[in-house]
């Protein structure tokens, strides 16, 4: 992986990244922004925000009596056609770049194909599924499918059952810290979920990375 370099981003180049390559199509809570650089292009985002759960914050829904500041991975874009295992080199130094100790939360949604193969892949820790969620459609055409503000959001037309989302923990820190958080854990430790994975339609983006403005 010599030829690739992660940096973290400082001035919101992840912004086009969120709205026209990931799913979601939508901005969220970022707190710390790292992209993927090769041959002088940007070619993939990874962002790492405050959950919007606040029962994580300083992982009170993780643990039984630690405090540990929990963050949650929101944002995992890449372009298409690279060399194996670029992706969980990518999240790996992410991780790396970030304050320890530290608890992480993220999610793969099985309604978009989704079972959680990178985290598995980079050593997460599997909790579970998440509290199962409705998705509201609304007559402008665009979703939602979290409850809170959605009166801001315009006349309900459909509310759909979503299946609920795989959960994964990861503990950053040194041997002792990590040991010591897990051992705190009251979340359960479950198997790994398998399934077919399928790809979701985007586009490759095509950005110049400036040398020097991130460094």
């Amino acid at each position: 992986m010599d030829d690739y370099k992660v940096v973290q981003l400082q001035n919101g180049e992840h912004q086009e990244w969120l709205l026209k390559k990931h799913y979601a199509k939508r901005t969220c809570s970022v707190s710390y922004s790292f992209g993927l650089v090769y041959d002088s292009k940007l070619i993939g985002v990874c962002t790492f925000g405050c959950p919007p759960n606040y029962n994580y914050n300083d992982g009170k829904c993780i643990f039984n009596t630690m405090k540990v500041k929990t963050l949650e991975l929101n944002r995992l874009v890449i372009n298409e056609n690279n060399v194996k295992n670029l992706l969980s080199y990518f999240v790996a130094q992410c991780i790396k770049m970030l304050p320890k100790p530290l608890a992480l939360v993220s999610y793969a949604d099985p309604n978009q194909n989704h079972h959680g193969y990178i985290y598995q892949a980079t050593n997460w820790i599997y909790t579970g599924e998440s509290t199962p969620k409705k998705r509201y459609i609304f007559e402008d055409g665009s979703s939602f499918d979290i409850r809170r503000g959605l009166d801001t959001k315009g006349k309900i037309v459909e509310i759909q059952d979503l299946k609920p989302t795989h959960r994964y923990i990861y503990l950053s820190g040194n041997k002792h810290e990590k040991a010591k958080m897990f051992n705190d854990m009251k979340m359960k430790v479950y198997p790994y979920p398998k399934g077919e994975n399928k790809k979701y339609e985007c586009i490759d983006l095509n950005i110049n990375y400036q040398k020097g403005l991130f460094d």
